[in-house]
Parts: structure tokens; C-alpha cells; sequence
């Protein structure tokens, strides 16, 4: 029984030694693992709240974009930037408001729209379509330089035939018809047989004097590029 006593007074001095060399160690690894996992959580809740705010706005500006009423629209959207920048709803609804201010004949309103999105947007995708209409915005503004300097920035290849289609509108309206079919070839060449804006470009190159039945594509029996958004046309 003494020995059994012995045996556990070592066992104990052996744990205050190690409390002693390692305790303060632990002590933070535990406050850190803890802090972590408090910080971590009330991430998640704050993320949970901020979609489920955002969301709700969201609906707001859609029905006010589906009642055509653009001021309302306009306010709920600015709400919308102001307290939830940077999640996919507030971009979502740039393009949005942007689409019926252009319906209200509000262009300029538009632009801004969608100056915002092309300046603070986060979702490629997205900020690509707004650099789209901004440019078609632009074009009608008879912004051309402008209009072409929002299309120079990097955006994905999914969108390049789009990209390709648009710069050629651009250069058309500035008369240079040459650098103009060179655009619409490219767009042509890019775009998947079957998606139906081919058509509309092949009606651009026709019209320009180089219908497309003359061009070489490379690959022409290859499957259609997967990257490309499906049925996306370059809508103002």
C-alpha cells in the first residue's frame, strides 16, 4: 500500500513539473483553440445574418423592378450597396436596377448602376455582364473611347466572343469598319454554333460585306467551348 502511494506521489510531482515547465503553454493553446472557434462561429452567424438581410432587400428590389418603379427601385438599391456591399445580391441588383432605369429611360442613372458593380464588384461574372452594358450604355452616349476602355480590363474567356462582339459595335460607330469585321469575325469564331446570338453576328458580318460562311474556323467539328455562358446576349 505504500509502495502503491509512493508510485502515485511520483506520478504527481511528475504532472506539477510539467504544469509547471508547460502550463502557461497549454493555458494559450487553449484560450487560442477556444477564441477560434468563438471567433469562428460568430463569423458564421454574422455571414447567416448578412445574407439573410441582403436577401431580404433583394426581394424588395425586384419587386419594385418588376412594378417598373424605378425610384423606388433606385432607393432600395442604394440601401442595398450601402449596407451590403460586397455580397452577391448587391451586384445582382446593380444589374437589376440598372435594367429598369434603362426601361424608364434613365440612362445616366444606369451607367452609374453599373459603374458601381464594374468598381466594387467581387463576382467576375458578374462584374464581366456589367461591363458589357455599361459599354453598350456608353455606345449610345457616344462614349466610344470610354466605352472601349471599360472592355480592355481583364474578364473571363468565357465572355471573350461577347467582348469580341461588343468592341466591334464600338469600332463600327467610330468608322472603323475594318478593325470593326475583325471583331465580329473573332465574335463569330467564338461563339458556339449553338447559341442563337451567332446569328445575329453573322447578320453583322453579312451586312459589313464578309459573311461568315467564308471564314476558316479552326476546329470547326470540335464540341462548343463549355466556359461559355449559356444564352448570355449583350443586353444594354
Amino acid at each position: 500500500m505504500a509502495t502503491y502511494d509512493l508510485e502515485q506521489q511520483e506520478q504527481l510531482d511528475q504532472v506539477k513539473h510539467l504544469w509547471k515547465q508547460y502550463g502557461n503553454l497549454v493555458t494559450w493553446v487553449l484560450v487560442l483553440a477556444l477564441g477560434g472557434y468563438a471567433a469562428w462561429t460568430g463569423y458564421l452567424y454574422w455571414q447567416q445574418k448578412l445574407s439573410v438581410g441582403a436577401g431580404s432587400l433583394y426581394e424588395e428590389l425586384d419587386r419594385a423592378a418588376s412594378a417598373g418603379e424605378v425610384d423606388k427601385a433606385a432607393k432600395v438599391f442604394a440601401d442595398l450597396k450601402d449596407s451590403y456591399a460586397g455580397t452577391t445580391f448587391a451586384e445582382q441588383g446593380a444589374l437589376l436596377v440598372a435594367k429598369v432605369e434603362v426601361g424608364r429611360q434613365k440612362p445616366e442613372l444606369a451607367r452609374a448602376s453599373l459603374q458601381w458593380l464594374v468598381d466594387s464588384g467581387k463576382n467576375k461574372d458578374l462584374v464581366a455582364i456589367g461591363r458589357l452594358r455599361l459599354a453598350g450604355l456608353m455606345l449610345d452616349a457616344k462614349q466610344h473611347d470610354e466605352a472601349l476602355k471599360v472592355l480592355s480590363a481583364e474578364m473571363p474567356k468565357a465572355y471573350a466572343a461577347l467582348i469580341a462582339d461588343r468592341r466591334g459595335d464600338i469600332l463600327f460607330k467610330q468608322g472603323k469598319k475594318e478593325e470593326a469585321v475583325k471583331a465580329y469575325q473573332e465574335a463569330w469564331k467564338g461563339l458556339p454554333a449553338t447559341v442563337d446570338y451567332r446569328r445575329f453576328v453573322e447578320g453583322k458580318l453579312t451586312a459589313a460585306g464578309q459573311a461568315p460562311q467564308a471564314l476558316q474556323v479552326p476546329n470547326a467539328g470540335a464540341a462548343a467551348p463549355s466556359g461559355m455562358p449559356p444564352g448570355l446576349a449583350p443586353t444594354n
